[in-house]
């Protein structure tokens, strides 16, 4: 079904069931979601309609049913393997993160060029040569990676990750990465962020 969801609307469907999840009502509406997330009445019906189908009229949808429905199109019930790439401070941070889960991501290693920095880390994961990341990637199958390496290695690495089979990267490092058309990249800028809110907080 996923093939046939425009990926604008994938995009914010954790949002839909980090929202629904929250609340403890039986039922919620279209509209109390749109208010919530800051969208448009009109997106959120239609987003939901090709995840759920229609909400029913002055009700709205099944809060339990409308939840299972969001985790199954996003794969939270069955949990997909992710690598960390840089086991610095950003790094052993998410390494330890234990969030992932609540969305279908299990971190299964992180990776790193400093063998000083590698053994077991948080929660006992283990931390690896970078070297060894390409056959781990392959023969665990995994095809996601978190990247929070420094600029300057971010494209090397990128590459590399590449070639071992990753299909999505999050990336934390501060540069725009040329990946192939079959390969998505979301980029998380945290110093862009801070100065957004900044902006928007300041005098």
């Amino acid at each position: 079904m996923q093939e046939r969801v425009a990926r604008a609307t994938l995009g914010r469907l954790p949002d839909y069931l980090q929202y629904v999840r929250s609340i403890e009502t039986e039922t919620i509406s279209a509209t109390r979601i749109a208010n919530a997330l800051g969208l448009g009445e009109v997106q959120v019906r239609k987003d939901l309609a090709a995840v759920c189908g229609s909400g029913r009229p002055k009700i709205g949808y099944e809060t339990a049913a409308l939840i299972k429905d969001l985790e199954d199109m996003l794969g939270v019930r069955t949990c997909t393997g992710a690598v960390i790439i840089g086991a610095g401070k950003l790094g052993l941070a998410l390494l330890g993160y234990k969030g992932f889960k609540e969305y279908g991501i299990e971190i299964k290693a992180a990776f790193d060029t400093d063998n000083a920095k590698c053994g077991v880390g948080p929660d006992g994961l283990e931390i690896y040569p970078l070297d060894k990341c390409e056959s781990f990637c392959r023969e665990n199958g995994i095809k996601l990676a978190i990247l929070t390496v420094p600029a300057a290695a971010a494209q090397q690495t990128c590459d590399m990750i590449i070639a071992a089979g990753i299909k999505g990267i999050l990336n934390f490092a501060p540069c725009k990465l040329k990946v192939p058309e079959d390969v998505n990249v979301r980029q998380e800028n945290l110093a862009l962020s801070l100065a957004h809110l900044n902006v928007i907080t300041g005098d």
